[in-house]
């Protein structure tokens, strides 16, 4: 699993990650891992009838908010103007 692979501070950069096991995670991989911004929104739900989606979209949630990205902007040598 991606966030697990991600979001676990003893596999972080240690492990392989699966990004290409889902169509989503592969789009998302600039997200999950890379160097973009990213913000989660978990939506849950008060009905009773919902909980256990609930339950499972906060557990979701609370294993993507351990990622930790470095974004670093992209600079490309040969297009700086010399001033």
């Amino acid at each position: 699993n991606v966030i697990s692979a991600l979001g676990d501070p003893k596999k972080r950069g240690k492990t392989f990650v699966p990004y290409r096991d889902s169509k989503l995670t592969r789009l998302l991989k600039g997200s999950l891992g890379g160097n973009h911004r990213t913000l989660m929104i978990a939506c849950v739900s008060p009905a009773s009838a919902n909980l256990e989606e609930s339950l499972n979209c906060l557990r979701y949630a609370n294993r993507a908010r351990n990622i930790q990205n470095r974004a670093v902007v992209n600079l490309d040598a040969g297009s700086r103007l010399i001033a």
